[in-house]
């Protein structure tokens, strides 16, 4: 196959269909996981403008490709032995269609330049007897840990990958921020875009060109002197660090251990703290895209954080809704 750029045409067969879809459709042998980056990284265009993977088409619309499949053999990941029981030994919830992971702190949800393992990679010593790999719904950060969502069938996928777009799931995260915010309670709204020249690789707030983005917050307990607290946050939209970005310039408390955006390094030398970034997807609650079952994910605090928690006197057992006072998955 050629390595040339490919240029599409939207038919009349496909108005109004979702991009995500159609790239799915007209590039089978592309991993979807590789469709999503190059849409996310504005390698795919539509009209000679980036888009998003929900963005809807239209009949006669041109689609500009990158050559894609070649690369996906300088990528290819071979599992490796013990990897469907590492997989297993992480896994919070599986009934056959919806599996969800206790990601670690460290591991890379997709590949890249350099990652040689990652969670999209090991997924395929999960097939089920039709042969269908799980496919992953959202992502998290590599420095980030807790509950990863995966579709079990096409199908599936492509009813969570509907349901995560909406703002109907609830996803609560965990984190110890230093200092201690000012109010015990309130709501980040700040616009978000990519930054630019030395900023280039982080977001920033941008009330003018950013796109919106708002996140709940609740301090659920404070230090001594207020030198450290545990919050949760409910980020209602889903920008790239969304939540990195708010707390350390939102709220003027970035969490621990955030180099990328401003996290203290006296505090961890103080009391002897992980370096890790202190930022737990703890909590996800959504429907069930089968059953409509109420699901209410937990991912208990991974170590590294207890140790933390400990530090600071916080309860690592928490396990109130500290948002339940508003609207839930439905």
């Amino acid at each position: 196959m050629s390595n040339d750029i490919r240029h599409f045409t939207v038919h009349e067969d496909d108005d109004g269909q979702r991009l995500d879809r159609w790239l799915k459709k007209n590039l089978p042998k592309t991993p979807y996981a590789l469709l999503q980056k190059m849409v996310r990284t504005g390698q795919v265009r539509v009209e000679g403008k980036r888009a998003k993977t929900d963005t809807r088409l239209e009949a006669g619309q041109s689609i500009r490709i990158p050559p894609a499949e070649e690369k996906t053999g300088k990528i290819t990941f071979t599992p490796k032995d013990g990897d469907k029981a590492y997989l297993e030994s992480i896994s919070l919830y599986d009934d056959g269609h919806v599996l969800v992971l206790n990601k670690p702190y460290g591991l890379p949800v997709q590949g890249g330049p350099n990652i040689t393992r990652h969670v999209d990679g090991m997924l395929a010593t999960l097939r089920n007897l039709k042969g269908v790999a799980p496919r992953l719904i959202h992502r998290l950060d590599r420095d980030t840990s807790g509950v990863l969502v995966c579709g079990r069938s096409l199908a599936v996928t492509s009813a969570l990958g509907d349901l995560f777009a909406g703002r109907d799931i609830k996803k609560i995260y965990w984190a110890v921020v230093s200092p201690a915010p000012r109010e015990d309670k309130g709501e980040i709204d700040a616009a978000l875009i990519k930054g630019e020249g030395p900023r280039k690789e982080a977001m920033v707030i941008d009330p003018v060109n950013g796109k919106e983005s708002k996140t709940l917050y609740r301090v659920i307990e404070r230090s001594k002197d207020n030198e450290a607290a545990f919050v949760a946050f409910w980020p209602r939209t889903g920008r790239m660090h969304q939540i990195r970005v708010h707390t350390a310039d939102g709220l003027g408390c970035p969490i621990i251990g955030d180099e990328k955006y401003g996290g203290l390094t006296d505090i961890l030398n103080k009391y002897s703290l992980s370096g890790r970034l202190h930022l737990h997807a703890a909590r996800l609650v959504f429907r069930h895209p089968k059953t409509n079952e109420l699901l209410d994910i937990k991912a208990p605090l991974p170590d590294d954080m207890k140790q933390t928690f400990k530090a600071f006197g916080f309860n690592p057992l928490y396990d109130a809704d500290p948002f339940d006072d508003k609207r839930k998955a439905t």
